[in-house]
């Protein structure tokens, strides 16, 4: 996918990689089709975090203060809609994790139903929303989240903000 800045001059490519599970934005030179930037958002292992990198063989390339925010705040929300499980409380979040390495975040409907009943045994009832949407992008009656909600984050004392 790719995403132009309304000056053209710059573009963001976005791009996953399984191998690396996580996802890649690059900020693009388009005239020299040259990549300048690029930000690499892990969203399966919530002990890697986002890193941002200069591409080390290019020359020097002064960036536009607007084009940098404009791309940050591409990056923050990449950070924001894939990786808002991670905010939750550290329990929820091993739980996550451990289920979406176990299914890999898919998991057929004939074997929804004994998974959700394993996962209520752990889970509390009013966490069950952000934890099968997380996991599998379902909602505890097994059908498909449309629009994905993001998770609030929990404060030192466990208590959503």
């Amino acid at each position: 996918m790719s995403l132009r800045h309304p000056d053209g001059d710059y573009a963001i490519t976005t791009m996953y990689s399984v191998p690396d599970d996580a996802w890649y934005l690059e900020l693009d030179l388009v005239a020299v089709q040259r990549n300048l930037i690029t930000a690499i958002v892990p969203d399966e292992d919530p002990s890697r975090e986002p890193t941002v990198c200069f591409n080390p063989r290019a020359e020097h390339t002064d960036i536009p203060y607007e084009v940098m925010r404009w791309f940050m705040h591409q990056v923050d929300e990449e950070i924001r809609t894939s990786r808002a499980w991670m905010r939750l409380r550290p329990e929820l979040v091993e739980i996550i994790h451990r289920l979406r390495q176990e299914y890999m975040g898919v998991i057929d409907d004939d074997s929804f139903s004994q998974v959700l009943a394993d996962v209520r045994l752990t889970v509390p009832g009013e966490d069950l929303p952000d934890v099968l949407e997380a996991a599998f992008g379902r909602n505890p009656d097994g059908t498909a989240r449309e629009h994905p909600r993001t998770p609030q984050p929990v404060d030192g004392r466990g208590d959503r903000t």
